[in-house]
């Protein structure tokens, strides 16, 4: 039975998937199926859920496990074996087509301002900034399209409220639509449980994928959602298309600005500037008497904005309900406007739109880290 049973998955793989990127397909007595997944830099990502979904749908099996790896070129010699588990012709291939030399990032005028918004740490509400910021362009009568680049922590989704699979027309990704924004993420793509267990090329090629597959058409402002750090995805971004500017996030607290400071630095080191700093959870209003209290050491955007030499976007207050609106999928700027929050991230939007108007897009700079 379970030679059988192997044999239907196999073969309904073979329908959605070349056979040579599934490796290791083991089937067990009770129907549980595994294999491993290469992902090559030329293939998309949503290849790997396919092939989940494929796995899933033959009647007999009760679970799938997918191991995704990606093709990593081979070791030099005497360098040991090889960590990645792809196969050893994937790793061949790999290594016969060499390191590329990092791309020239292209200007993309369709796309307008286009604005990376980056923290050097996570907890800021870096995803909810963006979030509320694009909203908020898009009230005032922008064009406005976010980007999910946080390929481990997807959150826009969820903010927006939309989580259905996006329509491919014409050969151009169709990117979803709320509140007025257009939007792509890859959790509109990847199953919500999957984990992101991918190094710097497969990043790098789910957002090429995002910013040059899919139908964005003309756009006044282009958010990227960015994640935490200063990792593969923040230098994907800027060998991929010109940036106008970055948006540092926040908070009060010296080890949120010490690990923000690193940001800013990263993004200067390949050429983009800082348009400025944005300070979020900076105080408390109280909803009842509407007294103004400091919950976290005060002054921190501050410091880091003089110490850069850089403005002081906004300060956007904590706010009670603000999280469960957030997981309802409606930002605070469209759904309590009046509010202290809803109206500091009205604010930072106008002050964002008038500090980036007469920005050029960044140049490379050569010799920047690959």
């Amino acid at each position: 039975m379970t030679q059988s049973l192997k044999a239907r998955v196999e073969q309904a793989l073979a329908g959605v998937v070349p056979t040579a990127l599934v490796h290791e397909l083991a089937v067990d007595e009770q129907g549980a199926v595994s294999f491993t997944f290469v992902l090559t830099r030329d293939n998309p990502p949503s290849l790997a859920r396919n092939a989940r979904k494929a796995a899933q749908g033959v009647a007999g099996v009760t679970a799938v496990k997918v191991n995704v790896v990606d093709s990593a070129p081979a070791p030099a010699p005497g360098a040991g074996p090889a960590r990645s588990s792809a196969p050893a012709a994937a790793r061949a291939a790999a290594a016969a087509a060499g390191v590329p030399p990092p791309p020239t990032p292209d200007e993309m005028p369709a796309l307008g301002k286009v604005l990376a918004v980056s923290s050097g740490k996570g907890g800021v509400g870096k995803s909810t900034v963006s979030a509320n910021l694009a909203a908020a362009l898009a009230r005032q009568g922008h064009r406005v399209g976010l980007m999910d680049a946080d390929i481990y922590g997807p959150n826009i989704p969820r903010m927006f409220g939309v989580d259905t699979k996006p329509e491919v027309q014409g050969g151009r990704i169709q990117p979803l639509e709320a509140h007025g924004v257009k939007l792509m993420s890859l959790g509109f793509i990847v199953e919500r449980d999957a984990p992101a267990i991918w190094r710097g090329p497969i990043i790098m090629k789910i957002i090429q994928q995002f910013l040059r597959d899919v139908a964005w058409g003309e756009l006044d402002y282009f958010l990227v959602d960015l994640p935490p750090g200063t990792g593969d995805a923040q230098l994907s971004l800027t060998q991929i298309v010109r940036l106008h500017g970055a948006l540092i996030v926040t908070t009060p607290q010296e080890m949120a600005v010490g690990d923000s400071l690193r940001g800013a630095k990263m993004f200067e080191r390949v050429g983009v500037g800082v348009v400025g700093i944005i300070e979020n959870m900076s105080y408390f209003v109280c909803p009842h008497c509407h007294e103004r209290s400091e919950v976290f050491l005060s002054g921190g955007g501050a410091r880091l904005a003089a110490e850069l030499g850089v403005p002081l976007l906004g300060q956007v207050p904590l706010q009670a309900g603000m999280a469960e609106l957030a997981d309802r999928g409606e930002p605070i700027v469209v759904s309590q406007p009046d509010s202290p929050a809803g109206v500091a991230l009205l604010e930072l939007a106008r002050t964002v739109a008038g500090r980036v108007a007469g920005l050029p897009a960044a140049l490379p700079i050569t010799g920047a880290p690959r």
